[in-house]
């Protein structure tokens, strides 16, 4: 795989309350991607850029709320999130990352 496209893979960690809580019970981490990575495209971003092993990749696409505007209908962006299990003893840690 290009070093290049695994740099923009991950778009960022995906914080929010469901994310948390997965997080403390299940050793995993949501991260939001771009929409044409693959499960093994998102593995090897997370293991070259943060030095963990990782189990599995879990994959979905949030479709994107529709909103009434003052001009009619507009549409929110669709997301697509990981879910990365990562392997027991490991961790990543985005409040000290360097």
């Amino acid at each position: 795989m290009n070093q290049e496209r695994l740099l923009k893979v991950l778009a960022g960690p995906h914080i929010s309350e469901k994310a948390t809580i997965v997080a403390d019970g299940n050793a995993q981490v949501v991260f939001e991607v771009i929409p044409s990575a693959t499960k093994p495209e998102i593995k090897a971003a997370v293991e070259m850029l943060f030095n963990v092993n990782v189990e599995s990749v879990r994959t979905l696409v949030q479709k994107g709320k529709t909103k009434r505007t003052m001009r009619g209908l507009g549409k929110q962006n669709d997301i697509k999130k990981a879910y990365v299990r990562l392997a027991d003893g490991q961790e990543i840690d985005f409040l000290n990352f360097e």
